[in-house]
């Protein structure tokens, strides 16, 4: 059988993967019935639905008719750096390395951090866009996590607090 579109078939198959590796490792898990949920249901069912979407669209990629074939791109290798390298910013940022002496600068400092080298990824960097972005994702975490969910880990800097 031919491919006719090569994005749907290389990300179709991207889902089957996921999805059936996020299905495996929840049977390591309670799993329960419908009635009384483990904590693996939750899990197994998303990556069952995954695995199937996925399926779906492999599935389609080879049976519907595009003009081109929709050929994947080249790798957007800066974006994808950015991205990554925003996360693991966040953790760092978030927690600290108490072994290399990086202090904890707290929940509040790597949401911006977070931001402003995510926003790096993209093709336009306006700084005030991005300091908005990081007020109001700084502003509704800390009431979601702080504030209503009573979660507890650093909020500000280690430095600054005094912890």
């Amino acid at each position: 059988m031919r491919i006719k579109s090569q994005q749907d078939f290389y990300s179709g198959l991207m889902f089957c993967v996921v999805g059936i590796a996020f299905a495996i490792g929840a049977t390591t898990y309670s799993i329960g019935d419908g009635a009384r949920m483990g904590p693996g249901y939750f899990p197994l069912m998303l990556g069952v639905i995954l695995a199937a979407v996925g399926a779906f669209i492999t599935f389609e990629s080879l049976v519907v008719e595009t003009a081109d074939g929709e050929p994947i791109g080249t790798w957007a290798w800066k974006p994808l750096g950015y991205i990554i390298g925003s996360n693991v910013l966040f953790g760092i940022l978030l927690s600290g390395i108490p072994k290399l002496g990086i202090p904890s600068f707290g929940l509040i400092v790597a949401i911006y951090g977070l931001c402003f080298v995510a926003a790096m990824a993209g093709e336009e960097f306006v700084a005030k866009e991005i300091a908005v972005l990081g007020t109001v994702l700084a502003i509704g975490s800390y009431v979601a996590f702080i504030l209503l969910l009573k979660l507890q880990f650093p909020v500000w800097p280690s430095f600054v607090v005094g912890a």
